[in-house]
């Protein structure tokens, strides 16, 4: 029969024949792993614990500060603050083209009032126009017509005291606020400092 022999031998037979050793080690080592996830866990946990009472603090910083910017700041005067200064801003803009247009008319005004003051000079070098004896030559009346028109563009032109020749040219922009003096020399020709003007003009 089977139970011929002690229940203990026959049990004590069969776990030494099971060897059961290395699956004690595979628990054991699992039991080590489970450990140290564990510790792992735990420290993560702890991180991230830290790293969110820190966001905290920053969050309530941050409130604390959105808060009083609100109240020192209302909405409603930054826009009035706005409003105002756009409105500064308009004013001082047509006071500028006020300004422009009042400095080109008196600038217009001005070289009017340069031409007519060198014709009277020249009337006076020459004697009044309503004197035959002392009536000017036509030529003289075409060059006064030149300088008319080199006024009104913005050009003076001045005579050698030497020998009564033009010698400079003073050429105004007002556009670009430019003053180009000029002086001129016999050996270029007049076609070369007509160009000349109208490229500084």
């Amino acid at each position: 029969m089977l139970l011929d022999e002690d229940p203990a031998t026959l049990i004590h037979h069969t776990i030494n024949n099971f060897n059961i050793a290395p699956d004690k080690l595979a628990v054991s080592r699992i039991g080590d792993s489970l450990s140290t996830l564990k510790q792992a866990r735990e420290l993560r946990i702890k991180d991230a614990e830290s790293a969110l009472k820190k966001l905290g603090r920053s969050l309530n910083t941050l409130q604390t500060q959105h808060e009083e910017l609100t109240s020192v700041h209302s909405s409603s005067a930054h826009a009035s603050e706005i409003s105002r200064l756009d409105t500064q801003k308009f004013r001082i803009a047509k006071v500028t083209s006020d300004l422009e247009m009042e400095a080109e008319r008196l600038s217009s005004q001005q070289a009017d009032l340069a031409a007519r003051l060198q014709e009277l000079e020249l009337q006076g070098l020459e004697g009044s126009p309503d004197d035959p004896a002392k009536r000017r030559d036509p030529v003289d009346d075409e060059v006064l017509l030149r300088l008319k028109v080199y006024r009104s563009l913005g050009i003076d032109l001045e005579r050698d005291e030497k020998d009564g020749e033009f010698s400079r040219a003073v050429v105004r922009n007002d556009r670009k606020g430019d003053v180009h003096v000029i002086n001129m020399d016999k050996k270029f020709s007049r076609f070369f400092y007509a160009n000349y003007f109208w490229q500084t003009l």
